[in-house]
């Protein structure tokens, strides 16, 4: 027979091991993106001082300033575009190696949100610059200004990948048609980048989006008449989120809906 003092044993044992399975089914830790390395590049700006040049791009973000990019923005070339997966991600950039660098360690923070490409440009500052296999920042003007005196044109510069600091949750501005949703994605924080996304209705299961171009996602289904949820995977931490409930039932094309989720 076992004594009382085994039994007790036995009886906090077992309380330990449920106090930990309940912490070991709890949700689990955000994945948080941290900066990458160094490394080396070229910049050239594009358009005035007004960016007004910068505006759509190849991202399809449409207007910069009201959809929260502002102005510190960049075009990137082929190489580090990755076929408009790298829409929204963003990097620290600093002047070195030039005469025409600020003093000091003076750097800024860009959004990519264009794509340079290949050969644009032969006869500007530009020439060349975006072709493969070169890592290069063609920045709106108010950009390069603090890094750089304009006049340079280009300039070497480090950069490195950093976390994306957004204000709220992401934006879904909708196109298409009754049986095409086209979903623009917008102000997605963390990586700043979307790898795969996923559209429910409230009368069907998740259904894959196939990526159309820039930061837009697309479905071909009926889903008009249906409140409309989200499940969105980060190109950079691989990290997914769901957003509910995104869009009500009566949602139309040409509106923007927002969600209070995001990537950290």
């Amino acid at each position: 027979m076992a004594s009382f003092d085994s039994w007790r044993f036995k009886f906090i044992s077992m309380a330990l091991i449920m106090i930990i399975s309940e912490f070991s089914v709890a949700d689990p830790l955000p994945v948080v993106f941290h900066p990458s390395p160094w490394s080396l590049a070229h910049a050239t700006f594009y358009g005035d001082k007004t960016a007004s040049e910068t505006m759509g791009g190849a991202c399809g973000y449409r207007d910069l300033v009201s959809n929260g990019y502002g102005t510190d923005t960049a075009a990137l070339s082929n190489t580090l575009f990755n076929d408009g997966f790298a829409c929204g991600t963003c990097y620290q950039i600093k002047c070195v190696q030039s005469p025409w660098c600020y003093p000091g360690v003076s750097y800024t923070t860009v959004t990519a949100t264009n794509l340079c490409p290949p050969n644009w440009g032969e006869d500007s500052n530009n020439g060349g610059w975006c072709n493969p296999p070169r890592a290069h920042f063609d920045m709106s003007k108010p950009a390069f200004m603090k890094i750089a005196q304009w006049k340079a044109g280009i300039v070497p510069v480090m950069y490195r990948r950093v976390p994306c600091e957004t204000r709220g949750g992401i934006r879904f501005y909708f196109q298409g048609n009754g049986y095409w949703l086209l979903v623009y994605v917008m102000n997605v924080g963390g990586g700043g980048d979307i790898a795969q996304m996923w559209v429910k209705g409230s009368k069907t299961g998740w259904i894959t989006m196939s990526h159309n171009w820039g930061a837009t996602y697309q479905a071909f289904t009926a889903l008009g008449g249906q409140s409309l949820s989200f499940k969105l995977t980060s190109y950079t931490s691989k990290e997914t989120i769901i957003a509910w409930n995104v869009a009500p039932q009566n949602w139309n094309v040409g509106s923007t809906y927002t969600t209070d989720v995001n990537f950290h």
